[in-house]
């Protein structure tokens, strides 16, 4: 299985990056799935080019292929202006409406205070619930005074990380024996989230 991270980070270095990278590893760790990430410093350029998904040339084709395709998102932003990024938004309006049915969504966001904590609520699920995308209870969101140098060091935000790749690890496909094991029974789950 596959997990892509999306960071809608459009400059470098980027705490959302930080932030969605280290959601992608501990998936990837404990959950043993494929994972990589895309940051939109990057990718924007190049779907950019597109105003529509039809005008896509091979390079951006593979970035919108790479998002219809992943079995888990890692979807993080920066909070502009009290929402996601245009260079998110702009990636979103070139993938299929039908893409991303039943997929498996981690949200997550940065900001520079407490205050916009909601915007993953208010804003990016809303965003995947017109997608028929399946959004993972717990999100997380970090401020600067979470990171050192754009590194995660707030105890609260690696716990919350923690709590939704658990909560992914009860979602995938019974097959997936990995994620059972990795998180054992549905009440374990029940009891670390209370």
């Amino acid at each position: 299985m596959k997990i892509l991270g999306l960071a809608g980070n459009v400059k470098r270095p980027s705490r959302t990056a930080s932030l969605v990278e280290a959601i992608v590893s501990a998936a990837t760790s404990k959950l043993d799935l494929d994972g990589r990430t895309i940051e939109l410093v990057d990718a924007a350029p190049i779907l950019f080019k597109a105003l529509r998904s039809d005008q896509l040339d091979a390079e951006g084709r593979a970035i919108i292929d790479a998002v219809e395709v992943a079995d888990v998102l890692v979807v993080g932003s920066p909070v502009y202006r009290a929402s996601y990024t245009g260079a998110l938004k702009h990636l979103f309006d070139l993938v299929d409406y039908r893409a991303l049915t039943g997929k498996r969504v981690i949200l997550a966001a940065t900001g520079g205070t407490p205050l916009h904590g909601l915007m993953t609520e208010h804003q990016l699920r809303p965003l995947f619930g017109f997608f028929n995308a399946l959004t993972l209870p717990t999100s997380i969101y970090a401020t600067e005074t979470d990171f050192a140098h754009y590194e995660i060091t707030s105890p609260v935000v690696r716990e919350r990380i923690e709590r939704a790749v658990s909560e992914l690890a009860h979602v995938l496909p019974v097959s997936d024996h990995t994620a059972a094991r990795a998180y054992g029974n549905r009440a374990a789950l029940v009891a670390a989230s209370a």
